[in-house]
């Protein structure tokens, strides 16, 4: 069996209430923009071990998850917006 390397794929995430920038910390490598009273949170997300990681920072926020969405044909506009490989603690 060959295996290929997963290249994950690119979530839209929407929670209610708008984060300020001090959390963006929180979820390097997504995109974090507000409106509405909302903030909605798009990148790449490599597997499922990190997809509930975030999904967890959120839980541990306190933030009412609203909808989470795989977007199989999207590609991030930025090569900065999905460089998951300079994480911090990676």
């Amino acid at each position: 069996m060959v295996r290929t390397k997963y290249t994950g794929k690119v979530y839209r995430i929407v929670v209610r209430s708008e984060l300020s920038e001090r959390y963006a910390s929180a979820f390097y490598g997504m995109r974090m923009e507000t409106e509405e009273g909302l903030t909605i949170l798009t990148g790449q997300v490599k597997d499922q071990p990190h997809l509930f990681g975030i999904l967890n920072r959120l839980y541990g926020l306190g933030l009412e998850l609203l909808s989470v969405e795989a977007m199989p044909d999207a590609r991030l506009s930025t090569e900065a917006d999905c460089n998951l490989s300079d994480e911090p603690g990676a």
